[in-house]
C-alpha cells in the first residue's frame, strides 16, 4: 500500500445532487420543491409542532395534574433494613448519618420508617418521621424514636 493507491471504501463517497442546475440535470426548474407552497421558497424552516395550521397535537391534548409546590417527600426505610443495618455494623443507635454512610439514603433526603419487617434489637432510632405502626414495633422491641 502506497500513497497513491489510498482511496475511500466503495460506497462511502456520493455526489450531492446538483440541485436547479438546468432542465438537463434532471432536476432543474422547481429543484424537486414541488409548485409553489411555504416548503418550496428559501428561509422556510417550519415551527416544531406545526401541523400544517391544523390544530397541533399538544394543543388538542388537555392538561390535567397539578404539582403541590409543598409536597415533602420521604426515602422510605423498612425495619427490616434498619435490623440488618444493625447486625451488620453492631450498632444499639441508628442516626441518619448511618444511613447515608451505608447508602440507604441520599445527602439531603428526609426518612420515614416503615414497619414491614420485623425488629429484635432494642434500637434507638433517629429518623425524621415514623409510622405509627414502626414506632410501636421500635418501642416494643425496647427501643426509641427520635424525630429530627
Amino acid at each position: 500500500m502506497e500513497l497513491h493507491n489510498l482511496k475511500p471504501a466503495p460506497g462511502s463517497n456520493k455526489t450531492n445532487k446538483r440541485l436547479g442546475r438546468g432542465p438537463g440535470s434532471g432536476s432543474g426548474g422547481t429543484a424537486s420543491r414541488g409548485h409553489k407552497g411555504a416548503k418550496s421558497r428559501s428561509g422556510y424552516s417550519r415551527k416544531i409542532g406545526f401541523e400544517g395550521g391544523q390544530m397541533p397535537l399538544q394543543r388538542r391534548v388537555p392538561k390535567f395534574g397539578f404539582n403541590n409546590i409543598n409536597r415533602v417527600e420521604y426515602k422510605a426505610i423498612n425495619l427490616d433494613v434498619l435490623q440488618a443495618l444493625a447486625e451488620a455494623n453492631n450498632l444499639e443507635k441508628i442516626t441518619l448519618d448511618d444511613m447515608r454512610a451505608a447508602g440507604l439514603i441520599p445527602k439531603k433526603g428526609l426518612v420515614k420508617v416503615l414497619a414491614n419487617g420485623a425488629i429484635t434489637r432494642a434500637l434507638q432510632v433517629e429518623a425524621n418521621a415514623f409510622s405509627k405502626k414502626a414506632e410501636e414495633a421500635i418501642t416494643a422491641a425496647g427501643g426509641s424514636v427520635t424525630k429530627k
